[in-house]
């Protein structure tokens, strides 16, 4: 048995998986994120605690597959291997080894989020130093910003580290940092690197890939939590190399999109690409390549909507946008609430919304959110069909793709089939596809990733909705130039 753990931006997940692709108990937590202007951070000791408490509700009968027993059916002594993946890039300032007294605890400073933008000051150095752009979320212009304005917490760090590996520290003592891919090197450093922006290189741990050992639980933890000794704790990379994976994106022209607080497209292609308004990398099954754009602000733009419109929940939010007509009566929203980034790369880029007249009303302006979400996914994927790549295929996951409506209009706007994924959670089930792997249960991720990956639900675009959203696009695009 599996054990599989994802940290977004706002839900700590867990879930144990069989070999076939099977989740046999999950736990979803929620995380809370401070933000004050350009700053989110987040504790990251609620990981730890999101862990413990996912430790000891994954095995209550209620959250396993017999309930009606009333019978735990399934044992943390029963894992064989766990595998982690998170959010980035999150940069965190650890100060010391992991302890364990009562409870497992990390001494650290709030996690900087990917959403954090106090940096772009220091993303301009950092590009002419790396010889390509590197935006302000990433880890080199976070980290010069503490060393040039924070010199205490700089000096007191042992170690910077991401958002599961800190977690991957925590339970094995072993600090490494994962580096997702070939092609990724160009947002992360070297010794040179290093040097030329005069931060300590001791800092910086090792690297490893998706799929390499982080290390083996240490036994302090296992004995805390009831875990075997010795079990291996895997690199399942970045949230987005393991929903790739999740969702079945296994040849050129199929894409995953992710779609949570924010959303990354994530197209397989058979050669790399070259082009500053995305980023490419090989893909996890050899010989392609991954061609990814991300945009910053939509699961956030609906939940901002949701409170800007006086909603109870999200659920009110969809059913109040279903009143509206597919158009929205003429208004378009760009949900640029922090910045954007593909295809745009605007830090300073905000929010817009246009057409209002006296007939326009709040089922409109909560539909119009929703549609700003596939007029950003369809911007992103004119920039990939511009850079000569065929797309053919949107498989959706992540806690959005329950919405039907969503993902028809997914469909109507881009004009590509849209497929949802039986297990919404892909990169839950990505990570128990490299930890199948990594015990030999499979000899690929190809060949593991058509077995365990299911398809729920299929929708195509409605060719009448497909021509009032072309027009509205041109707007779209034009207005944010």
């Amino acid at each position: 048995m599996l054990l599989t753990i994802d940290i977004g931006t706002s839900t700590f997940k867990s879930a144990f998986f069989d070999f076939n692709g099977n989740s046999l108990a999950s736990v979803f937590i929620p995380l809370s994120i401070k933000s004050e202007g350009v700053k989110h951070e987040m504790e990251p000791s609620l990981w730890l605690n999101a862990f413990e408490e996912c430790c000891k509700k994954l095995i209550e009968p209620d959250n396993q597959n017999n309930p009606s027993s009333g019978i735990m059916t399934h044992r943390l002594s029963d894992i064989q291997v766990i595998i982690i993946s998170g959010n980035g890039p999150s940069l965190v300032p650890v100060f010391e080894e992991p302890s364990i007294e009562n409870r497992l605890h990390v001494h650290a400073e709030n996690a900087r989020l990917w959403l954090d933008r106090r940096a772009v000051k220091y993303q301009e150095y950092v590009t002419e130093v790396m010889g390509g752009f590197v935006d302000a979320c990433f880890f080199l212009p976070k980290v010069l910003y503490i060393k040039n304005n924070e010199e205490e917490l700089y000096k007191r760090t042992k170690y910077f580290l991401g958002c599961p590996e800190y977690l991957a520290y925590a339970l094995t003592g072993e600090a490494r940092t994962v580096i997702p891919c070939e092609g990724f090197d160009r947002w992360f450093w070297n010794d040179d690197v290093l040097a030329k922006l005069n931060l300590d290189k001791e800092k910086f741990p090792l690297f490893i890939r998706p799929g390499d050992l982080f290390g083996t639980i240490s036994l302090k933890v296992a004995q805390l939590y009831g875990f075997k000794k010795g079990i291996p704790v895997i690199s399942g990379g970045p949230d987005f190399y393991a929903a790739i994976l999740g969702s079945g994106v296994i040849e050129p022209g199929q894409a995953c999109d992710r779609s949570g607080s924010s959303e990354g497209i994530n197209l397989c292609t058979f050669n790399k690409v070259n082009d500053d308004r995305l980023m490419s990398y090989s893909h996890p099954i050899k010989p392609y390549w991954n061609l990814s754009g991300i945009i910053n602000t939509t699961g956030k733009a609906i939940e901002w909507g949701c409170d800007l419109l006086g909603l109870k929940s999200i659920n009110d939010f969809f059913l109040l946008a279903k009143e509206s007509k597919p158009g929205s009566g003429g208004i378009i929203f760009h949900p640029y609430l922090a910045g954007e980034r593909s295809p745009i790369w605007d830090a300073s880029l905000k929010a817009l919304w246009s057409g209002f007249s006296l007939s326009s009303g709040r089922s409109e302006s909560a539909n119009s959110i929703l549609e700003s979400i596939g007029f950003a996914i369809r911007d992103v994927i004119s920039a990939m069909e511009e850079a000569g790549v065929d797309f053919r295929q949107l498989r959706v996951t992540g806690k959005l793709s329950c919405c039907n409506l969503l993902n028809q209009i997914k469909a109507d706007i881009t004009g590509k089939e849209t497929l949802v994924c039986k297990c919404k959670e892909a990169e839950l089930l990505g990570l128990a596809i490299i930890g199948s792997c990594s015990l030999n249960m499979y000899q690929s991720y190809a060949e593991a990733s058509s077995v365990m990956v299911k398809i729920d639900e299929h929708f195509e675009p409605d060719i009448k909705n497909t021509v009032i959203y072309n027009n509205h696009f041109y707007e779209y695009q034009q207005r944010r130039k």
